[in-house]
């Protein structure tokens, strides 16, 4: 896992995706960052926080959109998937590349927080409690656009379904507000109301969201970390299934 990780991470920094990516990321934060806060002596980073979700559904299918489709494209899979290393060594190798690209885009937060501790007194637990969320959440779609990319060699391909898919789960609760309000009384009224609190229990906003409002709740924690776990082994099976095709 050591060798592959090492090698995605210079291959990230070898290439203008780290790059675009990490200042992407940084450009966006300090907008919002000036707007909600240092423009309007606004103390708390709640609303900054709610905004990088948006960018970060932009971003990362363009960080991971390369992770498995160009093994495909320039053929080098066939060498990975022959090498002495397990199938799980390379996607976690893989991942925590990404990973690390990510955390340093999701530093830039802890700056603003100091920034912010200069001219007002900011509640650390709830700043701490985002900067968790975010890298949560940013794990758990890196591994859903790892996941995409190992379906497809083309990169763009990969990263328009990860994007896709990374909108659909984040706003599933949406969806479910969507569903046609039914007449109390009727044993689908019963059916849909269940859809709909399905729907809003694995919206990754939703649980998101929980962080933001400074509402620390465990089983959030263990959903993000749950859903890395299975778009990993996922991964793992398609790599599998190609390995032995």
């Amino acid at each position: 896992m050591g060798a592959v990780f090492r090698r995605e991470v210079r291959s990230y920094f070898t290439s203008p995706i780290g790059y675009i990516f990490i200042a992407a990321f940084f450009a966006y934060a300090g907008i919002m960052f000036s707007v909600d806060s240092l423009s309007s002596g606004y103390t708390k980073l709640d609303s900054l926080f709610s905004s990088l979700l948006t960018i970060i559904i932009v971003l990362i299918p363009i960080l991971t959109m390369r992770t498995i489709a160009d093994e495909k494209r320039t053929r080098t899979d066939q060498c990975l998937l022959t090498a002495p290393v397990s199938l799980g060594g390379i996607v976690a190798g893989k991942f925590f590349a990404a990973f690390l690209v990510y955390a340093v885009g999701v530093s830039i937060t802890a700056v603003m927080a100091v920034v912010v501790s200069v001219y007002g007194d900011p509640d650390w637990n709830v700043v701490v409690g985002n900067i968790l969320a975010l890298l949560l959440v940013g794990g758990a779609f890196i591994a859903i656009g790892i996941f995409c990319s190992s379906f497809t060699e083309n990169q763009v391909v990969a990263a328009v379904i990860s994007f896709i898919v990374l909108i659909a789960v984040s706003f599933l609760s949406v969806i479910g507000s969507l569903l046609p309000a039914l007449d109390e009384g009727h044993w689908y009224t019963k059916v849909v109301e269940g859809i709909r609190t399905a729907l809003t229990q694995v919206s990754f906003s939703e649980r998101y969201f929980d962080f933001t409002y400074g509402v620390f709740n465990f089983s959030n924690v263990v959903f993000f970390i749950s859903a890395m776990v299975a778009f990993l082994f996922l991964t793992v099976r398609v790599l599998e299934k190609r390995r032995w095709s």
